[in-house]
C-alpha cells in the first residue's frame, strides 16, 4: 500500500466516495503543435510545454517557444497554471507535471483544469503520480499511449478537501 492510500484510509476511515477525473474538472483540454514547416511559428515568447517535459515536476519553463502566429494558427491553446498535465503518448504517457506559469502544450497533452470546490489540484496530481502504472497500463500500442477518454474516466477517490489538503501537506 502507497502512503498516499494509507493516508486516505488513515483520514477517511469509513471509506471514501469515489469519482472519475471528468467529474473534478472544469475543463478537460489538449494542445496542438503549430506547423513545424513555418519557421516563424517557432523562438517566440509563449511557453509550449512537449510531452517530454512532463516528468513529475512543477512546470516553470519550457524548452520551446512559439509565436502568437504559431498559437493563432495551430489548435495550441492558452492553459492557466496550475492544471495537472498528463502525456499521453510516447515514453513519457502516463506521466504527470503541473504548469506553475500559464502556457501552452502539444497535442499530447491532456490538461486538467481542477474544479478547486471539489479537489485540490496537487491532491489529483498525487493520485495520478501514484497511479501511474495502472493508468499506463491502459495504454494502447508499443508506446501504451492513452487518451484523454482514459484520463477523463480514471477513478479517483475524493475525500473532503479539508482531508485532501492534509494529504497534500504531509505529502
Amino acid at each position: 500500500m502507497s502512503k498516499l492510500d494509507e493516508l486516505i484510509k488513515e483520514h477517511c476511515p469509513d471509506g471514501v466516495e469515489y469519482t472519475i477525473i471528468d467529474k473534478v474538472c472544469t475543463k478537460i483540454s489538449s494542445g496542438g503543435t503549430p506547423n513545424t514547416s513555418h519557421g516563424e511559428y517557432y523562438n517566440g515568447s509563449i511557453p509550449w510545454l512537449r510531452t517530454q517535459e512532463v516528468d513529475w515536476i512543477d512546470v516553470l519553463d519550457t524548452g520551446v517557444k512559439i509565436t502568437n502566429e504559431g498559437l493563432q494558427n495551430s489548435s495550441a491553446s492558452w492553459i492557466p497554471k496550475n492544471c495537472v498535465i498528463v502525456a499521453m503518448y510516447g515514453a513519457t504517457a502516463a506521466k504527470v507535471a503541473i504548469n506553475k506559469i500559464p502556457l501552452t502544450t502539444n497535442q499530447a497533452c491532456c490538461n486538467l483544469q481542477v474544479d478547486e470546490s471539489k479537489a485540490v489540484y496537487r491532491y489529483v496530481y498525487y493520485w495520478l503520480s501514484n497511479k501511474y502504472n495502472v493508468l499506463k497500463k491502459l495504454g494502447q500500442g508499443s508506446q501504451s499511449n492513452i487518451n484523454a477518454k482514459t484520463v477523463r474516466n480514471f477513478p479517483i477517490p475524493l475525500p473532503p478537501l479539508p482531508v485532501q489538503r492534509e494529504i497534500v501537506r504531509i505529502l
